[in-house]
C-alpha cells in the first residue's frame, strides 16, 4: 500500500505511543455516607429483620432515611439499595412513586392542605392560597432554611381522608379539622414562632423528622405517640343515627348469587 505522500507504508514513521497512564480504579467509598451513623445502621438491621423477604422493608427504610436527612437524597437511595441488595433503579422507582417521600430537603414541619373536591368546595383552595401568600412559597417549597426551627414546607394534598371534617390540613400528618383561611394562617404563624399548636385529633405535634422515624416503626414513647382523640362526632354521626333509628344493612346471603350465564 502506498501512502498519499507516495512513500511505501513500511517506510512511514511509527506512531508515537502516548504516555502510559496507570489507573488504580475508583477510590474506595464507604457503604453509605457518614450521615447514616451506627445508630441508623442498627435501626436498619432491626427493620429488615421484621420481614421474611428483605425487600419488603423498603418502605420503612425510606422513612428511616427521611428521618435522618429530612428528605430522600440520592445517597439515601444508595443506602437503601445496598442494605436490601436492590438496584438503585428499583429503590428510585418506589421513592418517586409515593408522594410521602420528598426528594428535596424539607422544613421542620410539613403543612399539607387538602384541595380535593369537597375540601376545595368548602374553602380548601382559599386556605392554600392564603398560606402561599403568607409564606411566600408554592407547592413543595420551604419557607426558611430546611430543617431549621420554624421552617415550613407547604404542599397541596390530593385527599386527606377527612371529608366529614372538611376543609382540613395536616401538620406532620396530624389533623387540623374544620379550618378557615384565618385559622390555618394562625397555625402556620404559631409554627414559625416555634410553638406547636394542638391538633384537632391525634398525638401532640413533634417534627417531621420525628414522625418519619415513627413511620419507620421506631418509637421512643409509643403511648405518647398514639394518645389523643382519633375520631370526631362528625365521623360517628351516621352510625349513631342508624343505631337510634334501628337501621341495619342487609344480611349477607348464605350462598353467593350465581354468576350470569354466558350468552
Amino acid at each position: 500500500m502506498t501512502l498519499p505522500e507516495g512513500n511505501p507504508e513500511m517506510n512511514a514513521p511509527s506512531p508515537v505511543a502516548p504516555d502510559e497512564v496507570v489507573w488504580d480504579g475508583p477510590a474506595e467509598q464507604p457503604v453509605a455516607p457518614p450521615v447514616f451513623d451506627e445508630l441508623t445502621r442498627q435501626r436498619t438491621k432491626e427493620i429488615i429483620a421484621r420481614y421474611p423477604q428483605s425487600r419488603s422493608a423498603l418502605l420503612p427504610l425510606l422513612h428511616l432515611v427521611q428521618s435522618v436527612e429530612g428528605h430522600v437524597s440520592q445517597e439515601g437511595i444508595r443506602y437503601c439499595a445496598e442494605a436490601l441488595e436492590l438496584s438503585t433503579a428499583e429503590v428510585s422507582a418506589v421513592a418517586t412513586f409515593y408522594t410521602m417521600y420528598k426528594r428535596t430537603p424539607c422544613g421542620e414541619h410539613l403543612v399539607s392542605v387538602c384541595t380535593n373536591t369537597l375540601c376545595a368546595a368548602l374553602g380548601g383552595d382559599e386556605i392554600y392560597e392564603r398560606l402561599q401568600r403568607r409564606l411566600g412559597i408554592g407547592h413543595e417549597e420551604t419557607a426558611g432554611e430546611p430543617g431549621s426551627p420554624g421552617s415550613i414546607t407547604l404542599e397541596h394534598a390530593e385527599c386527606l381522608a377527612a371529608c366529614d371534617l372538611a376543609p382540613v390540613l395536616q401538620v406532620n400528618y396530624e389533623y387540623f379539622d374544620n379550618q378557615t383561611p384565618q385559622s390555618a394562617a394562625e397555625v402556620v404563624d404559631a409554627l414559625r414562632r416555634g410553638e406547636r399548636p394542638r391538633p384537632t385529633r391525634g398525638a401532640p405535634l413533634t417534627s417531621l423528622r420525628a414522625v418519619e422515624l415513627e413511620l419507620a416503626g421506631i418509637f421512643d414513647d409509643l403511648e405518647r405517640t398514639v394518645e389523643g382523640m382519633s375520631v370526631a362526632d362528625e365521623t360517628l354521626r351516621g352510625a349513631r343515627l342508624a343505631t337510634e333509628r334501628g337501621w341495619t344493612a342487609p344480611a349477607m346471603p348464605d350462598q353467593p348469587p350465581a354468576f350470569p350465564e354466558k350468552s
